[in-house]
């Protein structure tokens, strides 16, 4: 590597280490201002905004609930690169690099101050950001040296060869000489040795500032985690209206089966939020609004000392796929919704509820699921016992039996508005989604798993199966391309929640494949046709391919 490609090498680690001092300083602004004032926070969300549905599914297919931190890595690689590259062009002309370091931090503020509740200062962390990063990396560049002008050759240095008497005469020439250039000649700009001590001085003095910022940061930001002392500390009230108990043949006992009831810390969390929001409950309130008669608020006190309801309620998301894991049944404890609406008496006309989360998004539900008398939809609090998790929208969030989560289960709720389908809709609706959310009869193999290798004899296939507020009638496997057999169904709490299902089959050596199908109460049977999670949901059999040896 010559000099010129070493020092450029060097501008561009400059650039990376600069660079992750101002975003380093942002965090740590962010951290006292507001989180969503977060340079990386507000580019993810606002890239969480533009995807298109294809995009999405492919991640959380790919990726599941881990979509969140492969796009915020994907996001400090590219981060990375463009320091890297404001280093180099920095290097190579003084004032360029520092323009893209700019151009971002503007970019970050423009993002921050259009995020829901945002104020003018959330524009404060990325501006602070870069307007500490960009001093330090043109010192740094500057330490590199700057590099030699290139003076035009003369005619009698071009004529006279090496050595030769040209060169001979030309040194005579000059020798003892003061006159100037020749006319039309440039005089070679001077240039500057790097200072190789300064240059490492300001890149670690950059490195440990920016370890600093963000060791700070977290600390500020351990007080964020005060929200999860109070939720520790909060007990759940009673229910007035207990849920059913949980039957003793609601689980088969099959290795390998998803369990009736879905601990929290395994239940799945897809969610357009990459922080997830620390709402303190003293802070919060639940707004009824829009198209009715007697608008009003409710406090945190306010709520829990209503009348609770317990239910058990599987949720599942609309971009699992056949077969897939985005899904979960729970004890839910929480004040009807229904009841929310009687109080604020909507009015004629209104067919919807958008429904807002303290971090903007919404969700559309149909007016007459939430006030149908026979759907237990709750404005929950708890979760299997316990306070919600943080995760899954503490201290109050949405579960409404039989439709997907992306038009009813919003997390950290803080309004209720009475509008229609016409007038307004919901986060995912613009981006290519259904307006309506009805959750599709569908089943799934748990066991075996795909390309197992399984012992000769009888072969156990088990899994669930679940088309919530129906309920599922029967399920049906069927082993290569042969008849459908019926299973063996476990018992549920009601329709709104799965069921377990196994059946026992006697196959020969060699290769198998198995599918399966479910029909819910209502005579409907899961259809074969293969769709794609958007724009309403999966649809197909789900099929395990395994060896019998």
């Amino acid at each position: 590597m010559n000099p010129g490609d070493k020092r450029g090498a060097l501008a561009a680690v400059a650039g990376i280490v600069t660079g992750g001092l101002g975003l380093a300083v942002s965090e740590l602004l962010s951290a006292v201002i507001a989180p969503g004032s977060s340079t990386i926070f507000a580019g993810g969300a606002a890239v969480v905004d533009v995807v298109p549905p294809w995009l999405k599914d492919f991640a959380v297919e790919w990726f599941g609930t881990a979509d969140k931190a492969v796009l915020l890595g994907s996001m400090g690689v590219v981060l990375a690169a463009g320091a890297a590259l404001a280093g180099w062009l920095e290097r190579r002309r003084a004032g360029t690099g520092v323009a893209l370091l700019v151009l971002v931090g503007l970019a970050g503020a423009a993002l921050a101050v259009t995020r829901p509740g945002a104020t003018p200062l959330w524009a404060a962390p990325s501006l602070v950001g870069i307007g500490v990063a960009v001093p330090v990396l043109r010192a740094a560049v500057r330490a590199l040296g700057t590099r030699p002008a290139t003076p035009p050759a003369r005619d009698d240095e071009t004529d006279a060869a090496p050595g030769g008497r040209g060169a001979d005469e030309s040194r005579d020439a000059h020798a003892g000489s003061t006159t100037t250039p020749l006319d039309g000649a440039v005089p070679s700009a001077p240039s500057s040795a790097p200072d190789r001590r300064r240059f490492l001085q300001l890149t670690g003095l950059a490195a440990a500032g920016a370890l600093v910022a963000l060791a700070a940061s977290q600390a500020i930001g351990a007080g964020g985690r005060a929200v999860e002392a109070v939720r520790e500390r909060f007990r759940l009230p009673g229910a007035a209206r207990p849920a059913d108990p949980v039957p003793a043949g609601a689980d088969l006992s099959v290795e390998g089966v998803a369990p009736y009831v879905t601990p929290n810390d395994d239940f799945y969390r897809i969610d357009t939020a990459l922080r997830v929001p620390e709402v303190d409950p003293s802070d919060w309130s639940l707004r009824v609004t829009g198209m009715v008669d007697e608008p009003f608020e409710i406090g945190w006190d306010e709520l829990v000392a209503l009348p609770m309801t317990e239910h058990h309620v599987t949720l599942a998301c609309v971009s699992n796929a056949v077969g897939g894991d985005l899904i979960g049944n729970a004890l839910w404890l929480g004040y009807p919704v229904r009841e929310l609406l009687e109080r604020a008496r909507p009015q004629a006309g209104a067919d919807m509820v958008l429904s807002r989360s303290v971090d903007g998004f919404t969700a559309g539900t149909p007016l007459e699921v939430l006030t149908d008398p026979d759907r237990t939809s709750l404005l929950a609090i708890g979760m299997n016992g316990e306070p919600l998790p943080t995760r899954h929208g503490f201290p109050a969030r949405l579960v409404v039996p039989g439709l997907y989560g992306y038009v009813s289960a919003t997390k950290w709720v803080t309004e209720l508005k009475v509008t229609t389908f016409d007038e307004d809709e919901g986060y995912w609706t613009p981006r290519g989604w259904s307006a309506l959310g009805p959750i599709k009869v569908q089943s799934r193999i748990d066991v075996p798993r795909g390309f197992a290798n399984l012992g000769a004899g009888e072969v156990v296939v088990a899994g669930v199966a679940w088309a919530q507020h129906v309920g599922i009638e029967s399920v049906e496997v069927r082993a290569d391309d042969g008849d459908w057999v019926p299973a063996e169904l476990a018992e549920s709490v009601g329709p709104d929640t799965w069921r377990q299902w196994r059946a026992v089959l006697d196959l020969d050596e060699g290769d198998h494949t198995v599918s399966v199908r479910a029909t819910n109460a209502d005579g409907e049977t899961q259809t074969d046709a293969e769709a794609p999670p958007a724009p309403d949901g999966a649809t197909g059999h789900h099929t395990v391919a395994f060896t019998v040896s």
